[in-house]
This record gives C-alpha cells, sequence and structure tokens, in this order.
C-alpha cells in the first residue's frame, strides 16, 4: 500500500474514535471532568488488555488502576487532599503512571521531578512546585542526599522484589500501599477539581537556567488520547517509549497515545542505542515515541543486517533535523516519520502529518513577527508597530491567547510563578488588550504555509555582520565521520562585535586523537557560508545534554575558547592554513 493510501486509511479509521473524543475537547474550565474519570472509564472498556509493559512485566489496564488505586488510598492516610502538591521523582519504571494517576483520583498534583537533578535543584524543584511532600523512587536516593529536606517528609518506593530501601529519612512505603484497598476511591474527593485545572506539574528542561515547573490541565491531557487514533494505533498494539517518563513527550505522548486508543506503552528504563531496535522488536511495537537526537544517536550505530527488520508503522516526535530525517528513515525503513512542535506550556503547535521532510507543519493560530537578533528584540516598524515575517523569512512564533475560557487548548497554562508566567506574554500585539504566547523560538513558514524550526532565540546569534543559526550550521557539520553530535554556540571575543562561532564535537570513542582538522575545516567551507564557519571547536569524549537529549549551551558559552577553562582540547580556525589548529594557551586563540 502506497504512503498516502495507507495514510488516508489511517485517518478514516481516526474518524470514529475522533468524533466520541469531541465532547472531551469541548468542555468548560469549570466542568468537573478529570484525568481520573477518563482513566476510569477507558480501564472499564479495556480492563484486561495490557497497557505497560517494562522489561518482563505486563500490567493489565485492570491491574495499573488496581494500584493507581492504593497510592490514592495512600495518599488520603498521610493527610494529602484535593488541592495538594507531591514531588515526584523516580525512573521509567512500571509503577511510574499508576503513582501520578492514583494522585489525581485525590485531586491531589504530581510534580513529575527530572531525575537528573540533585541536591539544591530538587529542592528548588519542590520549591517552585510547592511541594510539601517527596515520593522518591529507592533508585532516586543519591539524588536528594545532600539536598535540605529535613522539614519535609520524604517517602520511597522501592521496585517490585527489591530489598529494604535503605534512604535515611524515608518512609518506606511498600506495606502501607499493600495494605490499602484496590476499589476506585469516592469521586466526591475530587470534587473541586475542575476540567480547567492543573492534572500535574512537569518542568522546563532547564538549559537555559533553573526549571521552571508548567501547569497541564486536565483536558490538554485527555486530548493527547486522540493522537492514537491520528496515528493509527490500534487496540492491543504498542507504543515503544524509550523517554523520560518525567517529559512531555514520554509522559503524555506515549502513554496517552495507549490508553486512547486501548494500546500498550512499552517503556524501556532508559534510551539506549544499542538495545532500542532489539526493544522494538521485543515488544512488536507498531509506533515509537523519539527526540531528534535519539535519532542521530541510532544513526550513528555500525550498520546491521537486521536494520528495518521491525514492525514500526510510524514514529512520532519532535526535533528531527532535517540532515537526519531522510537517511534515518531509509536506512530502517521507516514507513512514516510524523514530526511535531511545540512545547509543554505553549497554546501554540503543530504535527506535520504529511511527511514534508524538514517541516514541523502547518500552525493554527501561529504568528511569526520579525526579530532583530543583534538588538535581542522584536522588530518594530516607524509606527511602533510589530512587523510580520513574510515567506521565508525566520521570525519568533507566537500564539493567540483567546479571551474566555471557551478554547482551553488555546489557553497559555503558564507556570506555577506568576511573573515567570507574565514574562511569556506579549501584550497589544495587533491590537489593543490582545495577548500572544511568546515561544521563544525562530521558525519559518514557507510559501504553502509549512514552518521549520530554525533555532532557539538566544542561540542564533551575530557575526561579520551576519544572523548565524546554530541550528543550521550543527545540521551542515554533522556529516563529518565519527561525529555523533555537534552543538553550536556564540562565543564573545575582546575586540570584535558580534559572538564567534564555536562547535563543540561529541566524537566516537578514540576519535579525539585521530580528528583531522584540516578535512573538517574543507567539510566547513564548503558546505557553510565563511560568516557561518565556526571559529573554534572544541572535542568532547561525550555530548553534554539533559535527560531529553536537548544539547546544553550555557557552561560551553561561559567557558568559552579558554583551554584553561576544560580539558578538552580547543582548535582555532586558520584560514591562511586552510585548518583548525590546537589553541595551548590565550595566545594561540587569537581570530586569525
Amino acid at each position: 500500500m502506497s504512503t498516502r493510501k495507507s495514510m488516508w486509511s489511517t485517518y478514516v479509521r481516526a474518524v470514529g474514535p475522533i468524533l466520541k473524543a469531541l465532547p472531551l475537547l469541548r468542555l468548560r474550565a469549570d466542568s468537573r471532568h478529570t484525568i481520573a474519570d477518563y482513566i476510569e472509564g477507558q480501564v472499564a472498556k479495556y480492563a484486561d488488555l495490557p497497557f505497560i509493559l517494562f522489561e518482563d512485566r505486563r500490567t493489565t489496564y485492570r491491574e495499573y488502576n488496581a494500584m493507581a488505586n492504593r497510592i490514592a488510598h495512600w495518599g488520603l492516610s498521610v493527610g494529602l487532599k484535593a488541592g495538594d502538591t507531591i514531588g515526584f521523582m523516580m525512573e521509567n519504571r512500571a509503577e511510574y503512571v499508576p503513582v501520578w494517576s492514583g494522585f489525581s483520583k485525590i485531586g491531589v498534583k504530581a510534580a513529575l521531578i527530572n531525575t537528573n537533578l540533585v541536591g539544591a535543584s530538587v529542592v528548588h524543584a519542590l520549591e517552585v512546585a510547592g511541594a510539601e511532600r517527596l515520593l522518591l523512587g529507592a533508585e532516586c536516593a543519591p539524588n536528594v542526599a545532600d539536598a535540605a529536606l529535613s522539614n519535609l517528609p520524604v517517602y520511597v518506593l522501592p521496585e517490585e522484589g527489591a530489598g529494604d530501601a535503605g534512604v535515611p529519612g524515608a518512609e518506606d512505603i511498600r506495606r502501607a500501599l499493600a495494605e490499602q484497598p484496590d476499589s476506585d476511591p469516592d469521586p466526591a474527593l475530587r470534587a473541586s477539581v475542575c476540567t480547567g485545572d492543573s492534572a500535574f506539574h512537569i518542568y522546563t528542561s532547564g538549559t537555559t537556567g533553573l526549571p521552571k515547573a508548567t501547569n497541564f490541565n486536565h483536558q490538554k491531557l485527555m486530548a493527547g488520547g486522540v493522537s492514537g487514533a491520528l496515528l493509527g494505533l490500534g487496540k492491543g498494539e504498542v507504543v515503544y517509549c524509550p523517554l523520560p517518563l518525567y517529559h512531555s513527550a514520554g509522559g503524555i505522548g506515549a502513554v496517552m497515545i495507549a490508553m486512547g486508543a486501548g494500546g500498550a506503552v512499552a517503556v524501556a528504563r532508559k534510551f539506549s542505542a544499542s538495545r532500542f531496535w532489539d526493544d522494538v522488536r521485543r515488544y512488536d511495537a507498531k509506533g515509537v515515541i523519539y527526540i531528534g537526537e535519539l535519532c542521530r544517536f541510532l544513526l550513528n550505530r555500525p550498520p546491521d543486517p537486521r536494520d528495518g527488520g521491525h514492525g514500526l508503522r510510524w514514529m512520532f516526535g519532535i526535533g528531527l533535523r532535517a540532515d537526519v530525517w531522510e537517511p534515518f528513515q531509509e536506512r530502517f525503513r521507516i514507513p512514516r516519520i510524523v514530526e511535531g512542535y511545540g512545547a509543554t506550556e505553549a497554546n501554540v503547535g503543530g504535527v506535520n502529518f504529511s511527511g514534508k521532510v524538514g517541516s514541523v507543519g502547518k500552525i493554527r493560530g501561529g504568528l511569526l513577527l520579525r526579530y532583530d537578533i543583534e538588538r535581542d528584540e522584536l522588530v518594530r516598524d516607524a509606527k511602533g508597530r510589530y512587523v510580520e515575517c513574510r515567506p521565508g523569512e525566520a521570525g519568533e512564533l507566537l500564539g493567540r491567547i483567546p479571551a474566555g475560557s471557551k478554547r482551553m487548548l488555546r489557553q497559555f497554562q503558564g507556570y506555577t510563578d506568576p511573573e515567570a508566567t507574565e514574562r511569556k506574554i506579549l501584550r497589544d500585539v495587533k491590537k489593543p488588550g490582545d495577548a500572544y504566547f511568546r515561544s521563544g523560538d525562530l521558525l519559518r513558514r514557507d510559501e504553502q504555509g509549512y514552518y521549520y524550526f530554525v533555532d532557539r532565540i538566544g542561540d542564533t546569534f551575530r557575526w561579520k555582520g551576519e544572523n548565524v543559526s546554530t541550528q543550521e550550521v550543527a545540521e551542515a557539520l554533522s556529516a563529518f565521520p565519527g561525529v555523533e553530535t555537534v552543538n553550536v554556540y556564540g562565543v564573545e571575543v575582546p575586540g570584535q562585535e558580534g559572538r564567534a562561532g564555536m562547535a563543540a564535537l561529541a566524537l566516537e570513542a578514540g576519535r579525539d586523537t585521530t580528528f583531522d582538522a584540516q578535512a573538517f575545516y574543507k567539510l566547513a567551507v564548503s558546505k557553510l557560508p565563511s560568516y557561518a564557519v565556526p571559529v573554534f571547536l572544541r572535542l568532547q569524549s561525550e555530548s553534554d545534554v539533559t535527560g531529553t537529549f536537548k544539547l546544553r549551551k550555557v557552561a560551553l558559552r561561559q567557558q568559552g575558547y579558554d583551554p584553561g577553562a576544560t580539558d578538552d582540547p580547543v582548535y582555532v580556525r586558520n584560514d591562511a592554513a586552510g585548518t583548525y589548529v590546537r589553541v595551548r594557551d590565550a595566545a594561540d586563540a587569537r581570530v586569525r
């Protein structure tokens, strides 16, 4: 069957489920239907089908609901009540989804803390969410060993079959959970919770500062269940999730796609490039949730005779760069890649169901405004009005925030910090009194209305009077043999205007000792305009990434090209010699 016919067939099959879901999408903010009601409805329909697959464990919808109920009753036993927030930190496990689901049944919000945070960062995450208790997976105990949690009740939940948790100051709740009933708690316990209220808190990535706790309302969470029908996941079929469940792509995308379709989510403890395809085959997955860099890691693996040997029909995710898309799809024989754009807190986004390479789809309600990279501000015309971008021109994407509460999915839900929320809103954009969410992203739109991600504002920089997109430079340089990731950023150079381009190259093991600087230079100048060719290089043994594979840049910018600030080899571009030259001290680092 051709790709176009397959897509059309998927859409036809999706009509029924989408029509059934329309009442959920039309709920008012003040209605009382919550994710807990949705969960119980899906459990009633699919009780004995598998829902969570984790390593050798198979959890049915009925078993998942029973565990969630025990969590709910345990929460009540320790004094939790509707409106409260509890910090929740656990690596990917079979218990993860039942835990937050159980709290939702009594109107309690779980703050899903990134398992890469440690010490003071955990304390910050708890504080910004207003959490007064913390539930830990036993495996996360080292994360809080140095955290100031003396006045905070801490509970620990080890994995099934594990021994003593051994977490000082924490209460092992396994026995208490086992003593709780597995019946649905009285819905009256969450009667004060509205559809427009936050179901739980998810944190921003923290790539540019400390994480912010975002609000994620019940309707937006339930709406995720429609995606399964649009992607063609059938009842009893499996979507594979190699991403952390504290992140929206994994914890919401994969989970709700499966739940909405009566399917199952196969959860990997952690992403592993070497195990990825074995897991896909093991679970007979029909779909996969991805982050773009994940696909690059897989593409950089040595070829295997089994490449393409799987039952996948689609992969759905964000951040797949154009230079990876086609070679990845061809090598691994992926019938359909569905690339999207969005952020956890955003009210604007797109999904590319048509398969147009490099695009994030057509974005409804989006507004592209011209952005001055050098001044770091939106452009205004002579009358003080913001200027919309022409096709092909990159600008900041904004999403209109409609007045009133009729269209909750288009509302900006914001953060737990009102000041942080207000900083993301731009007012009086097209007319007095209007309001728009600022994405902080640069995108461009083509003549057909398709959007393409360009860069994050703050990542794009100016050099030699030209705007340099870190995303586009990274795509061009990623073709160099032995390079796993390319992290591009601008660094300040004394006496020079703007910022000079610098690329941190994460190389395959052993490549740093055989790095061919001249060959790299030739590739860079052949693919990039002179102003975009990096002035400096830094060779890393591994990428510095967040738990969701976002490249960290703040520390790299601060360290710049000073060889004394890092043990990594640093190089400077030498056009006269047609190569990059190793920097040994500050004198070597002059821009030639």
